[in-house]
C-alpha cells in the first residue's frame, strides 16, 4: 500500500459541510493503489455507535485516485477514520496514521487511537452561495467595445466601430449600447452579464480607477447603470460588476495627493510606498505588476508611465471605509455581485468585511475572485464564492484548441481541479473559454471552429457556471490583448449563424436540464473519446465528444437515450445504446 499518497485534511475540501446535515468527506490515495475504502464515522461523544459506510471512486488525476461519500449527520460533532484494504492487506488511517486493526483499541485508547474529528459543524460556518448559480448563463462584456449606444458620451479622440484595437485607442462602446442589446442577449439565452469595470478611468479598460463613487462618463452615470440593471432584471438577466480593489488608476485623486504633498499627504498610507518623495522611473512603491524592484519595460509610448497602477494597502482603515461605502452604494442599486480584480494579491481581511458588506445590501449577490491558480483558501466562504476558472480554461486549451493532452489527461486534469475546491465552489466557478486576458477560444483552435464547437458543449455541460465572452458565439476572432478586445461586429451577414445556433441551443440546454445544473459527475471516456455523466434523481445526462479525425463509437448502458443535439431518438440492444460520433464533433445524450 502507498501510504505516502494517502492524504486527508479534516475542515477542508476533504471535509466539509455542503449544506446542514450533508457532510462530505474525501479520501486521496495512490492511483489504481487500493482495493476498497471504508469510512467509519459518528457522534464523537457516543463513539461505540459509529456507523460504517463504503467510499467511492469519484475521480482519478495522472498520480492519485479520490474517494468520497456522503454522511446525513443528526449530531453536528464527528469523529471519523478510514479503512483501506488492497489485497490481504488492511490498515486503519486516523488522525495518527496508520494502524493495524488488529492491535488498536479503537473504543478506549486515546493515545493508541485518535480518530478525525469535525469538532462542530456549526451551520454560520458552512458557504452559502447564491442558489442561483445553478441555472446562471454568464456572459461577459467589455463595455468600450460591444456597442455604442450614445455617441455622445464617446472620448473626444473615438476611432470608428471596427478598427484595430490598440492598447490605448477608443471605440466608444458605453451603457446605453448594452441597453439597447438587451433583446439579442435575452434572445440568445443568457441569463447574468459580468461586465468588466465601468468607473471612471482614464484607459479603455478601466481597471485604473479615478473614482470608485462614480460611473465613467464616457460610459454614462449612475442612473444609466440603474436603467442598465432594471432593464435587465425584467428580462431575466442579472448584472455583476468588476470590482478593482488591488490597485488605482495613476490619476486616482489620493495618490495624486501624495505626488504633491508627499508624507504631508493624509493619505500616504494608502498605498505601498518605500521612501519619500515618490519616483516613477524607478518606482519607489508597488503597483498592479510593477514595483520598485522591477524595470519598466521597454519601448513605452511617452506618457505610458502614466498608467502605472499604485496598488492600495486595504488594511488602511480610511482606506477601507472609502472603498466599502463604495462597494454598498453600487450593490444597492440592485446589482446581482461582484468579480474582483487581482483577488489572490488582497488582504483577506478586506474580503471578509467585503463579503459582508454586500451580503448586507444584497445575501443573494454572488462573489467571485480573479485567481488564476489554486484559490482554495479564498473559496471556503467567507471570502468569494469562486473564482474565474483559468484551470478550467487552460485544460481546454490544451484539450480541444492544441490537442496536447488525451481525453483521459484532460479529464485527469479537471479531476485535480475539481478536487481542489468544496462542491459549493465548483459550483460557483466562473467557467471560461476565453476572456478579454486571453486569446479568442477561435484563435486557439486555429479557426477550427469545429473545436470550439466541441469546447462550448463541454463547457456547457460541466459543473460550474458556464461564461462566453462577447462576440463568441458569433465567431469573432482576436490574438491576445489587446486583440482579444475587438468590438462586436453587428453587421448579421459577418456572423457564423451556426455557430449561434448552437449556442442558443445550449444555452437553452442548460437552463432546462436539472442534471446539468446540480447533478453529480463522473468521467467515463477513453484516449479517443471524452465522456463526462452528469446525473441527477434517475436523470443522466452524458456528453460525448470526439476530438480526433476519424469516426468513433461509444457504448452507454441503457436501451434508449435521446441525442440532444441531433434531436433525434437511440434505442439499443440488450441495455446497451451504441452512440457513433463524425470526426471532430460532439453529442449530448440523455439516456432514458
Amino acid at each position: 500500500m502507498n501510504r505516502q499518497a494517502i492524504y486527508h485534511i479534516p475542515k477542508s475540501n476533504y471535509a466539509f459541510a455542503a449544506a446542514p446535515n450533508d457532510f462530505r468527506i474525501r479520501l486521496r490515495v495512490g492511483k489504481d493503489d487500493l482495493d476498497s475504502v471504508k469510512l467509519v464515522i459518528g457522534n464523537k461523544y457516543q463513539w461505540k455507535d459509529r456507523e460504517e459506510m463504503p467510499m467511492t471512486k469519484i475521480g482519478s488525476d495522472s498520480l492519485f485516485d479520490y474517494y468520497g461519500c456522503r454522511y446525513a449527520y443528526l449530531d453536528p460533532r464527528l469523529g471519523y477514520y478510514f479503512v483501506l484494504t488492497k489485497g490481504e492487506e488492511e490498515l486503519i488511517y486516523a488522525e495518527n496514521g496508520f494502524l493495524n486493526p488488529d492491535e488498536v483499541d479503537i473504543d478506549g485508547d486515546r493515545i493508541g487511537f485518535v480518530h478525525f474529528q469535525f469538532p462542530y459543524v456549526n451551520e454560520e460556518d458552512i458557504h452559502r452561495y447564491p442558489d442561483w448559480v445553478h441555472q446562471a448563463v454568464f456572459y461577459q462584456i467589455f463595455p468600450e467595445r460591444f456597442c455604442n449606444g450614445d455617441p455622445s458620451l464617446s472620448p473626444e479622440n473615438v476611432e470608428e466601430w471596427g478598427g484595430k484595437p490598440e492598447r490605448f485607442n477608443y471605440f466608444g462602446g458605453d451603457l446605453p449600447g448594452i441597453i439597447q442589446k438587451l433583446d439579442y442577449l435575452a434572445e440568445l439565452g443568457i441569463n447574468a452579464i459580468y461586465l468588466t469595470p465601468i468607473f471612471e478611468a482614464t484607459s479603455n479598460h478601466k481597471y485604473d480607477t479615478v473614482d470608485y463613487t462614480r460611473i465613467d462618463p464616457h460610459f454614462g452615470d449612475e442612473s444609466t447603470l440603474i436603467e442598465l440593471v432594471q432593464q435587465a432584471h425584467q428580462r431575466g438577466i442579472r448584472i455583476v460588476l468588476d470590482g478593482v480593489f488591488n490597485h488605482s488608476g495613476f490619476q486616482f485623486h489620493q495618490f495624486q495627493d501624495v505626488l504633491a504633498h508627499g508624507e504631508n499627504s493624509p493619505y500616504k498610507d494608502w498605498f505601498h510606498i518605500l521612501n519619500f518623495p515618490v519616483t516613477l522611473d524607478p518606482p519607489n512603491f508597488f503597483g498592479f505588476s510593477s514595483g520598485p524592484y522591477m524595470k519598466l519595460p521597454e519601448g513605452l509610448p511617452p506618457g505610458a508611465k502614466r498608467f502605472m497602477m499604485p496598488k492600495l494597502r486595504t488594511s488602511n482603515p480610511e482606506l477601507r471605509k472609502y472603498l466599502l461605502s463604495a462597494v454598498e452604494k453600487w450593490t444597492r442599486t440592485g446589482i446581482d455581485g461582484w468579480r474582483l480584480d487581482v483577488g489572490d494579491e488582497v488582504e483577506s481581511g478586506f474580503w471578509r468585511e467585503f463579503r459582508k458588506t454586500v451580503h448586507s445590501v444584497n445575501p443573494d449577490a454572488l462573489i467571485i475572485g480573479e485567481d488564476w491558480w489554486n484559490a482554495e483558501p479564498w473559496v471556503r466562504g467567507d471570502q468569494f464564492d469562486g473564482v474565474m476558472n483559468y484551470a478550467f480554461q487552460r485544460a481546454s486549451v490544451l484539450y480541444f484548441g492544441r490537442g496536447s493532452v488525451t481525453a483521459e489527461e484532460f479529464s485527469q486534469l479537471l479531476t485535480e481541479n475539481m478536487m481542489r475546491y468544496t462542491s459549493q465552489a465548483n459550483h460557483s466557478m466562473l467557467n471560461i473559454l476565453d476572456s478579454h486576458d486571453t486569446a479568442r477560444f477561435i484563435n486557439e483552435c486555429g479557426g477550427d471552429v469545429r473545436k470550439l464547437k466541441n469546447a462550448a458543449v463541454f463547457q456547457y455541460t460541466y459543473v460550474g457556471m458556464p461564461c462566453t465572452y462577447y462576440g463568441t458565439e458569433i465567431g469573432l476572432t482576436g490574438d491576445n490583448d489587446p486583440d482579444c478586445r475587438k468590438t462586436f461586429d453587428w453587421d448579421e451577414s459577418h456572423w457564423n449563424q451556426e455557430l449561434r445556433a448552437h449556442y442558443q441551443k445550449l444555452m437553452k440546454l442548460r437552463k432546462e436540464t436539472p442534471a446539468l445544473q446540480r447533478g453529480d459527475i463522473r468521467f467515463i471516456g477513453n484516449t479517443d473519446v471524452f465522456a463526462m455523466e452528469r446525473s441527477l434523481e434517475g436523470e443522466r445526462i452524458v456528453t460525448l465528444i470526439n476530438q480526433t479525425e476519424q469516426e468513433q463509437a461509444f457504448e452507454l448502458e441503457g436501451s434508449t437515450g435521446e441525442l440532444l443535439l441531433a434531436e433525434k431518438k437511440l434505442s439499443g440492444e440488450a441495455g446497451r445504446l451504441m452512440v457513433k460520433l463524425a470526426p471532430c464533433s460532439s453529442e449530448i445524450v440523455r439516456v432514458l
